[in-house]
């Protein structure tokens, strides 16, 4: 005879307010591409965006990271919502859900956005939020490089130059 165990259903993911979720540190966080929008100075920065995730994850709370960074919870939701910040809303998702949340699709657009924007990356020091880096973002760089290259035409002879004048076969050093 075999022993035969009916098949159980998947683990449900946990509730993001459930005090597991809400117990696990955050040691890192994710860097991201801020949402472009129109510059005002009381509304949302790419630096007071970076600010807003670092205190979400210090403090698992929306209302009180939008409160920390002059904002209301409100707009926070609203620019989460907004069709450029899926980076915004991916990172947030990974602070607040479970853990393995993934990624946005990456697509040429969003690409260019990360090549202007730069990447900014919330630093957190004992589950504590110290400060935000921004760096450019050069993989985004490359990767669009090497898109581009898939998808231009063929040159059909590859022995001219740009102005049309014949490559000088050196010898190799």
């Amino acid at each position: 005879m075999t022993n035969h165990r009916p098949h159980s259903p998947p683990a449900p993911k946990p509730d993001p307010r459930s005090a597991v979720v809400q117990n696990r540190r955050i040691s890192r966080i994710p860097a991201f591409t801020p949402a472009e929008l129109r510059v005002r100075r009381d509304g949302w920065t790419p630096l007071r965006q970076a600010d807003f995730l670092g205190y979400l994850a210090e403090t698992r709370c929306v209302k009180r990271a939008a409160e920390r960074v002059g904002m209301s919870r409100e707009s926070a939701y609203r620019l989460r919502r907004k069709p450029h910040a899926k980076s915004f809303a991916a990172v947030w998702d990974s602070i607040l859900g479970a853990p393995g949340t993934p990624r946005p699709k990456v697509t040429l657009d969003g690409l260019f956005q990360r090549i202007r924007q730069g990447s900014y990356r919330p630093v957190m020091r004992s589950g504590k939020y110290v400060g935000t880096q921004k760096k450019p973002d050069n993989s985004a760089l490359l990767a669009a490089l090497s898109h581009l290259d898939r998808v231009a035409p063929v040159e059909a002879d590859r022995g001219h130059g740009a102005e049309g004048h014949r490559k000088e076969k050196g010898p190799l050093l």
